[in-house]
């Protein structure tokens, strides 16, 4: 297996790809693209036929990021060579069919895309759009089952406005889904982590409805976070209508989900609206009698969290960095946007755990990934790491 990066500061360049098509004896066998949601598209449609067809596409918050990056680039490629492998990429749109429908589909036909129709891939790369990830997680499994780990990120736009696609290389889609499966010729390990600390308020969920917290122990959600929060993040006024997305990025709702290494794992809730009816609105769906814990954020710690969790991929299995062929990313898009001014501590701390290894990081509005006894899981404000290793599968 071979891997590399290419990252463009404007339109697509094909000629980047095809040289190292050139020194590699052909297209790559898979290619992740995540770019600028402004960005020119310029390009891509020769991408694709370059990459042999194997293309999974989304849009990333501000662009996406290199080991050569300085700053988010508007395009990066994650390039993939690997002839004893094989590869499938397929789309589905949701006006065609429900995101589960979808889910399942786009599946499907990755699999006849890579010839390996009933297996059960190693590991499956997701871009959805926003809103219904646990559902198109659902689709996916229902094909491949529960116990193949599914990572990816929610495509994202640079001001949660809907700018967001993701593409097969050939069609861009504002609402649907790219799946791939991988059935790599060596092993994958990978991490799924946040960056914030539990404080000391818990409480179970007595009503819900999909996204929409209604109650925390019989008591009007927002009532309880205000609380919770020391009022610093809702406004006064509670009976009122008010996107609360950025002000509540450091202060999301975890739900535990066990231990590892002896540290309490949380999967996290990301409010974004206060409703006049008292309840919140979440970019996750929530259930009732989920225990709840209130969760705090440090911008610093959530910058150097990406290199922790890259070097916790790396580690899984007593693995070194020199074992490491290359690293794919997920990055959480309403961090980024919190601790801006602090890429180049993201980029260090992760060039660090992964020293000389091509590394693509995508900045999304919904992360995908595997916890160990918990599953497949859609959070917010996540970070996931999937390590191609040099070792044989």
């Amino acid at each position: 297996m071979k891997i590399e990066t290419l990252e463009w500061t404007g339109a697509v360049d094909v000629t980047d790809l095809s040289e190292r098509c050139a020194t590699h004896g052909g297209a790559p066998d898979f290619v992740a693209l995540h770019i600028d949601a402004d960005a020119s598209r310029d390009g891509i449609a020769c991408l694709t036929a370059i990459a042999g067809g194997a293309l999974h596409g989304a849009t990333s918050c501000r662009g996406s990021i290199t080991p050569e990056s300085v700053a988010p680039a508007q395009a990066t490629a994650f390039c993939i060579w690997d002839a004893d492998g094989d590869y499938g990429t397929a789309l589905a749109a949701f006006g065609d069919m429900a995101p589960q429908q979808a889910g399942r589909a786009a599946t499907q036909a990755a699999l006849g895309a890579a010839d390996r129709m009933g297996e059960k891939p190693d590991l499956i790369l997701v871009s959805a759009t926003p809103g219904n990830e646990e559902e198109v997680l659902q689709g996916i499994m229902e094909v491949a089952g529960a116990d193949v780990p599914i990572f990816g990120g929610t495509a994202a736009d640079n001001t949660v406005s809907g700018g967001w696609n993701v593409t097969d290389g050939t069609n861009w889609q504002g609402g649907g889904v790219v799946v791939s499966v991988l059935f790599p010729s060596t092993r994958v390990q990978f991490a799924y982590h946040n960056g914030y600390e539990p404080a000391p308020h818990q409480g179970t969920v007595t009503r819900a409805e999909g996204r929409k917290l209604i109650e925390i122990d019989g008591r009007p959600a927002a009532e309880i976070y205000h609380d919770w929060t020391g009022g610093q993040i809702l406004p006064g006024a509670l009976g009122s209508e008010h996107n609360i997305l950025a002000e509540a990025t450091m202060a999301p709702l975890g739900v535990e989900l066990g231990a590892q290494d002896g540290v309490a794992n949380y999967l996290l809730l990301h409010p974004a609206q206060l409703h006049a009816d008292g309840s919140l609105g979440l970019f996750a769906e929530i259930h009732e009698g989920t225990v709840l814990t209130q969760m705090t954020g440090d911008r610093q710690a959530l910058a150097e969290r990406a290199g922790r969790v890259a070097a916790q991929a790396v580690n899984v299995g007593g693995l070194d960095a020199g074992s490491v062929a290359g690293a794919y990313m997920i990055y959480c898009g309403g961090c980024l946007l919190a601790v801006e001014d602090r890429v180049p501590t993201i980029l260090g701390g992760v060039r660090d755990a992964l020293p000389n290894v091509p590394f693509q990081a995508a900045f999304t509005f919904g992360e995908q990934g595997q916890v160990s006894g918990a599953g497949n899981r859609h959070g917010n404000l996540m970070i996931s790491c999937v390590v191609f290793t040099n070792l044989p599968n």
